[in-house]
């Protein structure tokens, strides 16, 4: 109520103002029908203003709303990374003979640029890791995906991963991995053949992860370096890494 009240307010004044202006012009000039003129002219070209105007308040809204749901997915996928993400990742790494080229590929570091990105993702790309779990290494995986269960169920829930294709991909990949190892009571007896399903799950879900942490990466590059130091220093690529600043 008081904010229509403040417009109304702000509408009288102005109308106001053009009047006093109007009689200054007459008083000052003598000349009321140059201004009916001008103000019949102007008001010809009301419609086409209203058009240009909204069209462009209309667009700098689009792009103002697009930027704020691109920063609250941003903090959606930092909190999956780090709640679970870089360990998730960390753990699929331990299953990867190639993890070795895969590290010196994807070295993180403060000089990268968006070729650095875009090389390391076109390699990601162009290859399907091998991923080969022992047993107990899958349960392990299991008790990591079945405790953080709820948390990767809010995740689902929220309305602004809608727009976020890919992501939403690897969540979906990350909960179809967990379902599946789930539903195995007992993996020790599990045939050959179902052990080479659940690895096509896991490295389904290992590749959804690395497209998404790197792009996760880049974006902390450019918007927030302290987190983004951290991320580095915890590299679940480089086994060697320390969170430990020594220089």
């Amino acid at each position: 109520m008081v904010r229509r009240v403040w417009k109304i307010y702000i509408a009288l004044i102005l109308i106001g103002a053009s009047l006093v202006l109007g009689f200054a012009h007459i008083a000052i000039f003598g000349n009321s029908q140059d201004l009916l003129f001008y103000l019949a002219l102007d008001v010809v070209f009301v419609p086409v203003q209203v058009l240009l105007v909204t069209l462009i308040i209309e667009r700098l809204m689009a792009e103002r709303e697009k930027q704020v749901l691109l920063h609250k997915m941003n903090m959606v996928i930092g909190a999956f990374f780090g709640e679970m993400g870089t360990r998730l990742l960390k753990d699929l790494n331990s299953f990867c003979p190639e993890l070795p080229e895969l590290s010196q590929k994807l070295a993180i570091s403060s000089d990268w640029t968006a070729k650095n990105y875009k090389s390391a993702v076109q390699f990601v790309s162009s290859r399907e890791f091998k991923l080969e779990p022992s047993i107990s290494q899958f349960k392990s995986l299991r008790d990591l995906l079945l405790s953080k269960r709820e948390f990767m169920l809010g995740l689902l829930e929220n309305p602004n991963l809608l727009e976020h294709e890919k992501f939403t991909d690897l969540l979906w990949s990350v909960s179809h991995l967990t379902e599946e190892l789930e539903a195995r009571a007992d993996l020790d007896s599990l045939p050959g053949s179902d052990l080479a399903h659940l690895k096509g799950d896991t490295r389904r879900a290992h590749h959804n992860l690395i497209r998404e942490w790197l792009a996760y990466m880049k974006h902390l590059q450019s918007a927030y370096p302290y987190i983004f130091s951290l991320a580095v220093r915890t590299n679940p690529f480089n086994p060697q890494c320390s969170v430990v600043v020594n220089e």
